[in-house]
C-alpha cells in the first residue's frame, strides 16, 4: 500500500490588502486553501482577522514582515523595510511586536510561523523565529521534519520575471502528482484587484482560477491526497 499523502494549502499574505483578503477567502471557501498566514502590519489584517475568527476550519498563522524587496535593473532593491536583517536584536523586537498584535486580532496563537519573502531562511531571522516556534510549539515554514514545503506554486522566477505556467492548472496538476508520502505546505499567495503595490500583483487573480478550479479538487481525490491545515499537526 502506498504511503499517505497528505497537502496543506497555505495562502501567504492574508491581511495585506482587501483584494488578497477577497483572494485567500475565495479560495478557502471555493478553492483547495486550508490555511493563511497574516501580515497584521495592513490595515486590512483587522477584517481577516475578523474572518479567521469566525471561520475557525481555516488554521491562520503570523506571516512575519519585515520588508519587502523586488529585482529591479540587476539586483535587489528595498519596497520598504521594517527591521534591519542583519540586527538581531531590532528583529526580535519586531517579530515580539507582531506577535502581540497578532494575539490581540485573532484572540489566540498562530498555529504555525513563516515571513515574507522567506526572510527567515537566513540568520539571524532563522534563530529568532526557530526560537519562537519551539515556545510556541508550531511548525516554522521549511525549519520542521513533519512538514515539507514546496514553493513550485509562484507566477515569477527568481528575478521577478513572469512564468504563468507555473500557477497554471496544468502546473499544479504536475505539482500535485510529483508530491511525495507524509505532509506537504503548498505556498500560494491568491488575492483580486490588484490593489496593493508589490512586486508580485496581477498573478494573484491569476492563481485563484487555478486554486479554485475543479480540475484540482478530482485530481487530488484520483491521488489520494488528502487536505490538511496546520490546526491538524501536532508539534512536539
Amino acid at each position: 500500500m502506498a504511503a499517505a499523502r497528505y497537502l496543506i494549502v497555505n495562502a501567504d499574505d492574508f491581511g495585506r490588502s482587501p483584494g488578497v483578503n477577497r483572494g485567500t477567502v475565495e479560495t478557502f471557501e471555493r478553492g483547495i486553501v486550508t490555511s493563511a498566514s497574516l501580515m497584521v502590519r495592513w490595515p486590512a489584517a483587522v477584517a481577516a482577522a475578523d474572518y479567521g475568527r469566525g471561520h475557525p476550519d481555516l488554521s491562520v498563522g503570523l506571516h512575519v514582515d519585515l520588508g519587502e524587496w523586488a529585482y529591479r535593473d540587476g539586483t535587489w532593491a528595498a519596497m520598504y523595510e521594517v527591521a534591519p536583517l542583519s540586527d538581531s536584536r531590532a528583529v526580535a523586537e519586531e517579530v515580539a511586536r507582531q506577535l502581540a498584535v497578532f494575539r490581540q486580532l485573532l484572540g489566540r496563537d498562530p498555529t504555525h510561523l513563516d515571513s515574507h519573502q522567506h526572510v527567515h531562511r537566513e540568520e539571524p531571522v532563522r534563530s529568532v523565529l526557530s526560537a519562537l516556534a519551539c515556545q510556541l510549539k508550531v511548525p516554522l515554514r521549511d525549519c520542521h521534519p513533519a512538514v515539507r514545503y514546496c514553493g513550485s506554486f509562484y507566477g515569477q522566477t527568481g528575478q521577478g520575471l513572469a512564468f504563468p505556467e507555473a500557477i497554471s492548472v496544468e502546473g499544479l496538476l504536475r505539482i500535485i502528482s510529483a508530491l511525495r508520502s507524509g505532509v506537504t505546505e503548498l505556498g500560494c499567495h491568491p488575492g483580486e484587484g490588484n490593489d496593493m503595490d508589490s512586486m508580485y500583483r496581477s498573478e494573484r487573480a491569476e492563481e485563484v482560477k487555478t486554486l479554485c478550479h475543479p480540475q484540482i479538487r478530482v485530481a487530488l481525490v484520483a491521488e489520494r491526497i488528502e487536505l490538511r491545515s496546520f490546526r491538524d499537526l501536532q508539534v512536539a
